[in-house]
């Protein structure tokens, strides 16, 4: 059984679990386990005020070698939906929006921290944090 893929994308608008959750709808499916990062207020310690998200020209590809690489070991999966934002993005907002459905809740658990895990590591995305007393820094930048 091959994974149907409903979406992978990497943008520069508002992302939505929910629509994420709707992609990936499936007869056969038991479980859609989504997940959003959101935009947190602080991080190491110090309180964001915002941050924005720079990706590689490649990031899109990337993100489809992500989901190619995974979907071939995956048993139950029925269709996933993933996207990473770029771009301002304010406390609150989705920077990536998951969703798979499986046959079982388990499948479907292990596949989508998997796939957001592989993401994280893999996609050639950087982020520039601004904090309140006025410093900044890159993460992930190389």
């Amino acid at each position: 059984m091959s994974v149907r893929v409903a979406r992978i994308a990497v943008v520069d608008e508002p992302l939505s679990v929910e629509e994420h959750a709707r992609l990936v709808d499936d007869a056969a499916a038991g479980a859609v386990v989504t997940f959003g990062g959101v935009v947190r207020d602080h991080d190491g310690g110090r309180s964001v005020e915002r941050l924005a998200y720079e990706g590689h020209p490649s990031a899109a590809d990337v993100l489809g070698e992500v989901v190619t690489d995974l979907s071939g070991k995956w048993e139950g999966v029925r269709a996933v939906a993933v996207s990473h934002r770029l771009g301002a993005l304010a406390i609150g907002d989705v920077a990536l929006a998951c969703a798979v459905a499986a046959e079982h809740r388990g499948q479907a658990f292990a596949a989508c921290s998997e796939l957001v895990d592989e993401v994280k590591a893999r996609l050639p995305v950087w982020k520039h944090q601004h904090f309140s007393d006025g410093s900044d820094e890159w993460v992930n930048s190389p």
